[in-house]
């Protein structure tokens, strides 16, 4: 009978390099582009590009753009199964931006003194 790969990982490797491993998957998984993002969540362009009422092309056309409307891409993560969080890193400390997001809107802030670091 054939043993998985994750079988012959587990009993030809320690838990060390195990959690090693994994931990660098997570960084990988981290950097993905967004057609690789869709990709590992299983999608094809035409199913993402079904669920936002959009062409295929029109979904290629996006995830080859290296700039886009956070709306948009708001919208992309969804279709994909996820949520957005807008993360800005800074000496001190790494803040998450909020604004774009209408479910999570909020009074402005009086000054930079009410900053809250992540």
């Amino acid at each position: 009978m054939a043993k998985s790969f994750d079988d012959l990982v587990k009993r030809t490797t320690t838990k060390k390099t195990q959690a090693r491993a994994s931990r660098r998957a997570q960084e990988l998984l981290a950097e993905l582009l967004l057609g690789e993002v869709r990709r590992v969540a299983g999608k094809s362009q035409q199913e993402v590009a079904e669920t936002l009422g959009m062409k295929q092309p029109s979904l290629s056309k996006l995830e080859k753009q290296a700039d886009m409307q956070i709306s948009t891409l708001r919208k992309i993560v969804k279709a994909l199964g996820g949520e957005l969080e807008v993360l800005a890193r800074f000496p001190k400390g790494t803040v998450k931006i909020d604004q774009f997001d209408p479910a999570h809107r909020r009074p402005r802030r009086q000054g930079p003194g009410d900053l809250q670091l992540l």
